[in-house]
């Protein structure tokens, strides 16, 4: 699972969404479906901020939260991702031990 979270990581545009996700109400405007820090941030905010079209947000997305790193909250149509903190955290501590 580490080395997939690695290369999840390793990627400036994923890299930018998790930093983005971090700070979720200081990067994003307010939705229509509650808290971003509870349920996340719509992906078409997430897909505007990064100037990407949406298969290619959809497929940034996918494979960080294949990797864990994020999770995904669906509300009707529309998807909301948010940061993993539990595995966020359990990968930087790993990755300490191990290098």
């Amino acid at each position: 699972m580490i080395l997939e979270q690695i290369k999840a990581l390793g990627n400036d545009t994923r890299m930018l969404i998790m930093e983005w996700l971090k700070d979720p109400e200081g990067n994003f405007p307010p939705q229509e479906h509650g808290d971003p820090k509870g349920i996340g941030i719509c992906v078409t905010h997430l897909q505007r901020k990064a100037d990407l079209s949406p298969s290619t947000a959809s497929s940034h997305l996918a494979i960080l939260q294949r990797a864990g790193l994020i999770q995904a909250t669906r509300i009707g149509k529309w998807t909301y991702y948010r940061r993993n903190e539990r595995a966020i955290d359990a990968f930087a501590e790993r990755l300490k031990h191990e290098l």
